[in-house]
């Protein structure tokens, strides 16, 4: 009896344990700084950085809640190297090369690091986010959800912040997921097999998507960008648009030569996305073809409407062939003069 006592209390203590565990970080398999940096010259991954202080309640909420959302938590621990970063600790710490320290030996004052991360401006919790080579930190104060921290971290993992601000994307995120009634112009998708029939009748410039069930920011780019109204209306005059999934299985003739799923850098993708990419292919991505099909350009990762319209311009006036695109984006933004002379 006594035995069985003992194992019902070491089995109560464990599940405690665990429970406390959870409460105080989540489902998130959290690194130290220094972890973090050292894995990270292993095999590169973007850095989720959550500042927080032993004394904010909301750190804690958030540690209950949104890192407790086991698939944010699975999709953290796949795709980032989390930290969590006292922002009042003692510690020396070592970041990007450089030394940081605590600014006094007194409780609650913050970390040389934290000033760093957050400025004057020192809420808590802070979220940081950090590319794998410090090129880019995009900084999200207070309580994040789970739905709205989604975004921020398909910005970052998918590469979106490469071509657009954060809050531009978050519009078209919503706009895809959540927010679906909104103004979109309909707009007419080929194949491949039917392109190259259109092709002969009617020649155009060709847009050619290339994208995978799996690519998020894919998904954004095809139910906002290419239906946004003053897009949609251009590529429906000047254009083509052809939607390409670089993990089909299917056997696809173009030009009469056979392209086919192959293997690349141990990932299967299709060898024509390959061809229309010239080889650069990065998902998304999209790849501007001439009147003969051959491939002019391939732009990679997210396109938003606000940055594609100006490239299409670029192409569908032919201004690519006599002049830079910084040439043409001078004329282009360059303030319409609407005045008549007298």
């Amino acid at each position: 009896m006594i035995i069985k006592r003992l194992g019902f209390c070491f089995c109560f203590f464990i599940l405690s344990y665990f429970k406390a565990q959870t409460e105080k970080d989540g489902l998130v398999n959290w690194l130290s700084i220094k972890e973090a940096q050292q894995k990270n010259k292993e095999i590169q991954k973007p850095f989720i950085i959550d500042i927080y202080t032993d004394w904010c309640g909301w750190c804690k909420h958030m540690m209950k809640t949104t890192y407790s959302n086991a698939g944010i938590a699975n999709y953290i621990n796949s795709n980032f190297y989390p930290v969590k970063f006292d922002a009042e600790t003692k510690d020396t710490i070592e970041y990007n090369g450089k030394i940081y320290k605590p600014t006094s030996k007194e409780p609650k004052t913050p970390h040389e690091l934290a000033i760093k991360f957050l400025g004057t401006s020192l809420s808590y919790p802070s979220t940081m986010f950090v590319t794998n080579n410090f090129e880019y930190n995009l900084l999200s104060q207070g309580f994040i959800e789970d739905k709205k921290i989604e975004p921020l971290l398909i910005f970052m993992v998918e590469n979106a912040w490469r071509n657009s601000i954060f809050d531009e994307f978050n519009k078209h995120f919503n706009q895809t997921f959540i927010d679906t009634n909104y103004i979109k112009t309909p707009i007419k998708i080929y194949s491949v097999p039917e392109l190259e029939k259109i092709q002969k009748k009617k020649p155009k410039k060709v847009l050619v998507n290339i994208n995978a069930n799996f690519c998020n920011t894919g998904r954004v780019m095809t139910q906002t960008t290419f239906v946004d109204t003053l897009i949609a209306s251009y590529i429906n005059k000047y254009f083509y648009l052809v939607n390409l999934n670089a993990a089909s299985d299917d056997t696809i003739i173009f030009k009469n030569e056979k392209y086919f799923k192959v293997i690349t850098n141990n990932f299967p993708l299709h060898s024509l996305a390959l061809k229309f990419s010239n080889n650069k292919l990065s998902l998304p991505t999209l790849c501007l073809l001439d009147e003969n099909l051959i491939t002019i350009d391939a732009l990679n990762f997210y396109q938003s409407p606000e940055r594609i319209k100006p490239i299409l311009a670029y192409i569908g006036s032919n201004s690519y062939k006599t002049k830079t695109f910084n040439d043409f984006m001078q004329e282009y933004t360059k303030p319409k003069n609407n005045s008549t002379k007298k």
